[in-house]
């Protein structure tokens, strides 16, 4: 949304900015590094550090700052309020029960997208992938499958605007780094209504997603398998693995 100038409180979004400096890639962040990764002088970002570890939501030992257990106050209330993961929770867990394989939830939040409800592993060996697959984590949405999803929802003119001075970061030797092509990987994500990517965002990963779409027909979210070890095949997976995600779609549409 955009709002007014004077309704603009220019303090409060430097304070998150820093805030959302720290990720996997950097837990611990001096005034130096937070000041580059918030576009901010080292003084301002010194003051924003310390009012946040003055408020409770980071910890320092003096030189370095991190997060403190006071930021999960946020994501616990927005998981308690948000009736998307309450209706999606139960189709996730049952996929995961049935299949033994992770299944995640995702919506898209500018340049990445956010895991938003997550299954169990049932019996299944998991691994924490690079960038994380817990709740909340960001994931580039330019290579993954559900990132692919999610932007094939947009019109053409709104992917046209996401699209537009992107910088596509390369993740791995796979990674589709030319906004050309993405815009024909999106293209066939839209006439097929599935997306699978392998190793894009992590080698040895692949990942199949399907839209979530209201009774308005509105793509909301992305329903994704993921899976990691070994060379699952595209064909094997779209067997096994696809009628599944189409249903708990169709499922899914009249909750959401």
């Amino acid at each position: 949304m955009t709002i007014a100038k004077p309704d603009f409180i220019e303090g409060i979004a430097k304070g998150m900015a820093v805030l959302e400096s720290f990720d996997t890639e950097r837990q611990r962040l001096n005034a130096t590094l937070a000041a580059e990764r918030a576009g901010l002088t080292r003084a301002a970002a010194r003051r924003h550090l310390l009012t946040l570890a003055h408020l409770g939501y980071l910890e320092t030992d003096g030189s370095y700052f991190w997060m403190s257990p006071k930021v999960l106050r946020f994501s616990g209330s927005y998981l308690a309020s948000s009736r998307l993961p309450r209706a999606l929770q139960p189709t996730l867990n049952r996929l995961s029960a049935q299949t033994r394989e992770s299944f995640s939830a995702v919506v898209l939040d500018g340049e990445e997208v956010v895991i938003v409800a997550r299954s169990g592993s049932y019996g299944a060996p998991t691994r924490v992938l690079a960038y994380g697959l817990h709740l909340g984590a960001g994931l580039p949405a330019h290579a993954t499958s559900t990132g692919r999803v999610l932007l094939a929802g947009l019109s053409s003119a709104e992917l046209s605007h996401w699209l537009k001075g992107r910088t596509l970061p390369r993740l791995t030797p796979h990674t589709i780094t030319k906004t050309s092509v993405l815009r024909q990987r999106i293209a066939q994500v839209r006439k097929d209504d599935f997306c699978f990517a392998s190793e894009e965002h992590e080698l040895g990963v692949q990942a199949l997603a399907v839209p979530l779409r209201d009774m308005r027909g509105h793509t909301v979210a992305a329903l994704n398998v993921v899976l990691s070890g070994g060379d699952h095949k595209e064909e094997v997976l779209r067997r096994d693995m696809l009628p599944l995600l189409f249903e708990a779609a169709r499922e899914a549409r009249a909750l959401l």
